[in-house]
């Protein structure tokens, strides 16, 4: 009798394991469904302004255009250098690679992203009489995505940068820049330690202007999220950011 009650017991105690497995296995799956349903929820709406921000572009209804003064973004001619008070809009989709050992990091975390952003140039032309001639411009970007490894994670954030546009001459307006925000995740672990986090960027990249407004853009950026030390462990996220999007200027 005791043999058969502690047997009984034994099986009910493995149920309630097994059952405690399931539960949690069904919870994680279900955070994980929530996480791409958030993150792919954002980047299509990112990536609609995108598309409408082109269709504005090269919309022929008056309606629909700004009416800009003077008629030409540049000081004289495509790719002499934009002109100061000059606007550009536009937005980006990117993936990247993540890298460990750099400032502590622990982990590979690989991401994607969308963003959208707004800049201004708030210089004229400078060092005109030098290969490196060009402008300053300060960017204000949004941008939102998931971690895809090592687990699935969301993460989204604002970050002002300035950026330096050359006067290459050509329809290639090459440029660098860096800054830092801040931002909100569920990367946790042994890398990060709750969900405020800083991040850093800085990178290189290339506007083609397909008209004289209208521009492709490719970008590396160099992707960091920390918290100062704010709460521990604090390795921090390192990933290399490859971009692809569409600016207007205006």
């Amino acid at each position: 009798m005791k043999h058969k009650i502690n047997s009984e017991m034994e099986t009910q105690s493995g149920g309630c394991r097994a059952h405690g497995k399931w539960t949690r296995a069904k919870r994680k799956k279900a955070r994980a469904d929530w996480t791409r349903g958030k993150v792919t929820s954002v980047m299509l709406g990112i990536l609609m302004i995108i598309g409408l921000s082109v269709e504005w572009a090269y919309s022929d209804e008056p309606g629909l255009k700004p009416s800009p003064s003077p008629e030409t973004i540049w000081v004289d001619g495509i790719g002499s250098g934009f002109r100061k008070g000059l606007f550009q809009t536009g937005g980006t989709v990117g993936a990247g690679f993540g890298t460990r050992n750099i400032f502590g990091t622990k982990l590979i975390h690989d991401l994607a992203l969308a963003s959208v952003n707004l800049g201004w140039v708030f210089t004229d032309v400078m060092a005109t009489d030098k290969w490196y001639r060009g402008n300053f411009e300060l960017l204000v970007e949004l941008f939102s995505g998931g971690q895809f490894k090592p687990n699935d994670r969301y993460f989204v954030g604002l970050t002002p940068l300035i950026r330096y546009n050359l006067a290459t001459g050509s329809r290639w307006v090459l440029f660098v820049d860096g800054g830092a925000g801040v931002s909100s995740t569920d990367i946790d672990g042994v890398d990060l330690t709750g969900n405020f986090q800083f991040n850093i960027q800085a990178g290189a990249g290339a506007h083609y202007f397909l008209s004289n407004r209208t521009a492709l853009t490719v970008q590396y950026r160099w992707l960091h999220f920390s918290n100062a030390g704010i709460q521990e462990p604090n390795h921090g996220t390192n990933t290399q950011m490859f971009h692809l999007g569409v600016s207007w200027f205006f």
